[in-house]
């Protein structure tokens, strides 16, 4: 892939925050994704990849853009998977709360896992402890390794997840080692790339989330060093099913990052819609302008960039059609 590639994804990450931002704290969501996803499309067209969806907004009777099997770009550059959530984190956005943002992730053709819709069991850890634990292991053996890793005392450890009923069982075993738990409403992707970013305080993510956003996530950790391991949780018969039509003949096998994003280049990038742990929210300026904060980076390079950009609106036309 070629190199310009890493700011070419940025715009297009950029718009779709800038889209999602008139919306955070009106309590529609729907609105809000709609707008981030067309402002998404519409800017992918303009980037030199002939890409193919296969993270998106779903199945192409699901979802009018951005769906899987899509082709995207100006069909001019190289061959591409790409992998977006235009709004990660449509309630937060709804509820004017922190860590929504606009993410998206290319890589070679073939190498991004088609992870379908449904939950994922996931360990997601920085560069400190990557290929030190094991998703398989006990959450105790897990937190007890890690503290050793780390040079702690379990206490000081903060442990991330997200906040839910199916949690509880993991929740209550995380009070009884006595970590400092620290809970997400939502936001999958910020949460699992959360470890690697020192100044976010955070050691480990666990529990279970959406699978695409597994592999978002891994694509991001494999830019800044971290790890996340994950494990499918198909419900019912009919997701076994689904899971053997994209390619996972053992839906249940534990994935490794070469298995979600391969071992070739990856690009991620993402802007910050509302605050969060490592990327600030649109700002709204005088002047018809708005202010965003994004991320991007590169596994081949393992550069990684942090823009802030000031945008006139009006020269946003793209913006203008919503």
């Amino acid at each position: 892939m070629e190199r310009e590639l890493a700011l070419e994804i940025v715009r297009v990450t950029e718009l779709a925050a800038l889209a999602a931002a008139p919306w955070m704290g009106r309590g529609d969501k729907h609105r809000a994704d709609e707008a981030a996803t067309n402002a998404m499309r519409g800017m992918l067209d303009s980037v030199s990849i002939r890409g193919t969806v296969v993270i998106g907004e779903g199945e192409m009777d699901e979802a009018p853009m951005l769906y899987i099997g899509e082709q995207v770009g100006d069909l001019q550059g190289p061959e591409v998977d790409v992998a977006v959530d235009p709004l990660e984190g449509t309630e937060l956005v709804a509820k004017g709360l922190n860590n929504a943002m606009a993410v998206i992730a290319v890589a070679p053709k073939g190498k991004l896992l088609h992870a379908p819709d449904m939950y994922m069991e996931k360990l997601a850890v920085g560069p400190a402890l990557a290929g030190k634990l094991k998703l398989e292991d006990p959450i105790r053996t897990t937190v007890e390794k890690a503290a050793l890793a780390l040079h702690k005392q379990v206490s000081d450890l903060t442990v991330m997840l997200l906040d839910r009923p199916r949690h509880a069982e993991l929740i209550r075993n995380l009070r009884e080692v006595g970590v400092r738990i620290k809970f997400l409403s939502d936001g999958d992707v910020a949460g699992a790339i959360a470890p690697a970013f020192p100044e976010a305080g955070i050691d480990l993510y666990v529990g279970s989330g959406g699978a695409p956003e597994g592999v978002l996530a891994a694509a991001a950790l494999k830019c800044l060093g971290g790890e996340i391991q994950g494990r499918l949780m198909p419900q019912d018969e009919e997701q076994e099913k689904r899971c053997k039509a994209m390619g996972l003949s053992d839906p249940r096998k534990l994935l490794r990052m070469e298995d979600m994003i391969g071992d070739d280049d990856v690009i991620f990038a993402a802007t910050g819609v509302t605050p969060g742990e490592f990327l600030g929210g649109v700002a709204m300026l005088a002047g018809q302008r708005a202010e965003t904060h994004s991320i991007v980076m590169r596994v081949k390079t393992r550069t990684i960039r942090y823009i802030k950009s000031q945008h006139y609106l009006p020269n946003k036309p793209i913006l203008g059609s919503l």
